[in-house]
């Protein structure tokens, strides 16, 4: 016999596991993209801001708002770095 049991059990179980996957990505894709927080609740941001005096350089990664208000430092608003195309 050229091929033994063994092969035909493993291959039949590499099989199933490659299917499940697949399955387990697509499901991942088909998911509809969640509805935006209440007004007031925290969501994730990625925006950097810098003092226009110091130069310290602060990462906001939950605000209220997509855009927030910028952080006070020195006395002054800081400078938002990020691109507003990014966020």
């Amino acid at each position: 016999m050229p091929f033994s049991i063994f092969n035909v059990v493993i291959a039949i179980a590499v099989a199933l596991l490659l299917v499940r996957i697949g399955l387990k990505m697509l499901a991942g894709f088909a998911r509809p993209v969640p509805t935006p927080p209440d007004p007031g609740e925290l969501r994730k941001v990625r925006l950097t801001y810098e003092c226009s005096l110091c130069s310290t350089t602060v990462r906001m990664t939950m605000a209220n708002d997509e855009v927030p208000e910028p952080p006070r430092h020195c006395m002054e608003d800081m400078d938002l770095i990020t691109s507003l195309d990014d966020i």
